[in-house]
């Protein structure tokens, strides 16, 4: 059950002067917490059952304080020119951190979040409003569900960050749904998904060569140590079937608080090492992160 302290709306958090306090609800995935952010007034992180999944600061949405979401802003930015709206399709909602992101850097901007978890969908819009005046669709659904109500050629951008029980469903990481994806987006459109994989890498390889299968332009970004395979992490795949700004993308991933690395053409290609494509038959859910993989 919620508890009281959260903030309520813009005029009702200037007129608080009291300390916010956590928010606790049940919700479908476990238990979800918003706890307040120390260092901005009026910034949030939402943990899912203890583990940190997405931060939003209500005042900046500009702000993007996680690594993962940060390069994926990135991405964001990259797709079109500064401040032209885009049509987007989000796979996963959590506290709606990127589709405020896009709200606020490219308004009139139309968004489709499919986020499977009524009550945290819930938690999160009473707890953390949207901008009225946002153009953000939220629909309770499953992520291949949703996907499939999409009409063909609709969006600029589909964004995939779906987590259970801290692992990507088995029927979001095949062939047959990135086909789906594929269908969905507009010609020179994008697909960025946020994958979660640790040594020997064997999930990340797989969705390289799967989204290989069916985009002929490929890009990844990551951590140095999760590259060599030293450590469990996220990666952010990005796939189109026009050029991707490679170079930017890596000055701008390079130049982060926590510097990763961007891979593409064929040195990517040999990065997946002949693994093989995963379809509906053979898909499996993402790998578990070990206790304190994200602490």
């Amino acid at each position: 059950m919620a508890r009281r302290g959260a903030a309520r709306g813009a005029s009702d958090r200037k007129r608080s002067e009291r300390r916010p306090e956590p928010v606790s609800a049940t919700v479908d995935g476990g238990v979800a917490e918003l706890v307040p952010d120390r260092e901005r007034p009026h910034a949030w992180t939402l943990l899912l059952d203890g583990a940190p999944q997405s931060h939003v600061d209500l005042d900046d949405p500009s702000y993007l304080s996680f690594e993962y979401q940060r390069r994926l802003g990135h991405v964001i930015d990259l797709a079109a020119p500064p401040g032209r709206p885009l049509q987007v399709v989000h796979l996963g909602g959590g506290a709606l951190t990127l589709a405020r992101y896009i709200a606020a850097g490219r308004p009139r901007s139309t968004q489709q979040v499919v986020e499977i978890d009524a009550p945290l969908v819930q938690l999160v819009r009473r707890e953390l409003p949207l901008d009225p005046q946002a153009r953000i669709r939220v629909r309770s659904a499953d992520a291949r569900a949703g996907l499939g109500k999409v009409q063909d050629g609709w969006a600029d951008l589909v964004i995939a960050d779906v987590f259970s029980g801290a692992r990507t469903p088995a029927h979001l990481t095949s062939a047959e749904f990135l086909a789906e994806v594929r269908r969905v987006l507009r010609p020179g459109g994008q697909y960025a998904a946020n994958l979660a994989d640790g040594p020997p890498l064997a999930h990340l390889r797989g969705q390289i060569a799967t989204a290989a299968s069916l985009f002929p332009e490929l890009a990844l970004a990551a951590d140095p140590t999760v590259w060599r395979g030293r450590r469990f992490g996220n990666a952010i795949l990005v796939a189109s079937d026009l050029p991707i700004a490679v170079a930017e993308l890596t000055r701008r991933v390079a130049s982060d608080p926590h510097p990763g690395r961007v891979e593409h053409g064929r040195a990517l290609a040999d990065f997946t090492g002949g693994a093989a494509v995963v379809t509906d038959a053979d898909a499996a859910p993402s790998p578990a992160p070990p206790p304190g993989a994200f602490d």
